[in-house]
C-alpha cells in the first residue's frame, strides 16, 4: 500500500471552510459538505436505516477509526489544524462525548459528519465508511467496478500527456508522476510538504479554481471528506477527463460520488478491524495500515 503512505492534512482551506471557532453544536452544518449529506442520504436508503451499533470509535493522532456490531471497519483523517486545544471549555464542549462513543447508535454518529466540529467530522465520517463497507459487501458497487490491490493512478489510466493538479501533496504519486506526464501541480497551504527539486510544482490555495480548470486529471485527498471543501473542489475540476478521490479516507459508498463527477475512488478495505483499532489508538498512520487492509479501487462504469 505503499501509494497511500501518505494522505495530505487539510487540503481544503482552499475554500474558506469555517475552523474551529466559537462554540458550534452537533447539530451545525458546514455548507462545503453537500456530497456528504447525499453520501449519507444514499447509505440510509441502501441499508434502509438497518439498526446497527457503534460498537468501538477510536479518535487517534493521525486516523480515527469506527467499528459497527456488523463488525465492518472504517476509517477516516483526524484533522490537527484546530485553533484551540481540547482541555479549552468551549471546545470541549464541541469536540465529541468522549467515554460515550461506543455503543452509541450507527446512524446518529454518522450524522455527525455533517457537524461543524472538525473532530465530530472525523467520526461521521470513520462511521460512514463503516457502513460503506457493509453495504458493498451486501450489494456491490452499482455503477462501478471493484479493483483489489491496484493503486489510484493505475486505475485512473494517468498517460504521459495527461496535466495532473494535485489536492494534498500525495508523496508517493508526486515522485512516480514527476517528470513522466506533460504538467503536473500540487496544490496544498504547507509548501515545505514539497522536496526542493518540487518546489516549482507547489501552487497555493488561493490559485486552486485556475489550475483544476486546466488540468486533465485531478486527484484530490480523500481528508476534504473531513475537512469540508470537496464540493467546490468537484464543480472546479468538471474540465478533466479523471477525476480520483484517494486516500485511506476516501472508502466511500461510491455511486453519490460518481454523481459529481469523480471517476476513480481509492482507498482502502480492513481486513482486520481488530488490528485497524489498535494502530488507530496507538498513533499509527496509514504507513502501519498494510498490516491489517488492502488497497482497493472503485472505477465509474456508467
Amino acid at each position: 500500500m505503499a501509494e497511500k503512505a501518505f494522505e495530505p492534512d487539510d487540503p481544503m482551506e482552499l475554500i474558506g471552510v469555517g475552523r474551529f471557532e466559537g462554540e458550534p453544536r452537533h447539530h451545525d452544518r458546514v455548507p462545503q459538505l453537500k456530497a456528504v449529506a447525499a453520501w449519507l442520504a444514499d447509505l440510509r436508503q441502501v441499508l434502509g436505516g438497518e439498526s446497527l451499533v457503534a460498537s468501538d470509535v477510536r479518535v487517534g493522532v493521525f486516523y480515527t477509526a469506527a467499528r459497527l456490531s456488523s463488525g465492518h471497519v472504517g476509517v477516516a483523517f483526524t484533522p490537527r489544524d484546530l485553533a484551540d486545544t481540547v482541555c479549552c471549555p468551549r471546545s470541549a464542549a464541541a469536540a465529541p462525548p468522549a467515554g460515550h462513543l461506543a455503543d452509541q447508535d450507527a446512524w446518529a454518529l454518522a450524522d455527525y459528519a455533517l457537524s461543524s466540529a472538525p473532530l465530530r467530522r472525523a467520526v461521521g465520517v470513520a462511521v460512514l465508511n463503516a457502513l460503506s463497507a457493509l453495504a458493498m459487501a451486501s450489494y456491490g458497487v452499482p455503477g462501478g467496478r471493484l479493483l483489489p490491490g491496484v493503486d489510484a493512478l493505475e486505475a485512473a489510466g494517468v498517460q504521459p500527456e495527461d496535466r495532473l493538479a494535485m489536492v494534498g501533496a500525495f508523496v508517493p504519486f508526486i515522485k512516480a508522476l514527476h517528470g513522466r506526464i506533460a504538467g503536473l501541480w500540487v496544490i496544498d497551504k504547507h509548501r515545505g510538504a514539497l522536496k526542493a527539486e518540487e518546489l516549482p510544482l507547489w501552487r497555493s490555495p488561493e490559485q486552486a479554481a485556475q489550475v483544476l480548470c486546466r488540468a486533465s486529471v485531478v486527484l484530490i485527498s480523500g481528508s476534504a471528506l473531513v475537512e469540508g471543501g470537496l464540493d467546490p473542489l468537484l464543480a472546479a475540476a468538471r474540465q478533466a477527463r479523471r477525476v480520483i478521490l484517494a486516500g485511506p479516507t476516501a472508502s466511500p459508498w461510491a455511486p453519490p460520488f460518481f454523481a459529481r463527477g469523480v471517476h476513480v475512488v481509492g482507498g482502502i478495505r480492513v481486513l482486520d478491524g481488530e488490528k485497524i483499532l489498535q494502530i488507530v489508538s496507538e498513533g499509527g498512520s496509514v504507513y502501519f495500515f498494510e498490516a491489517a487492509a488492502e488497497k482497493v479501487c472503485v472505477i465509474r462504469e456508467t
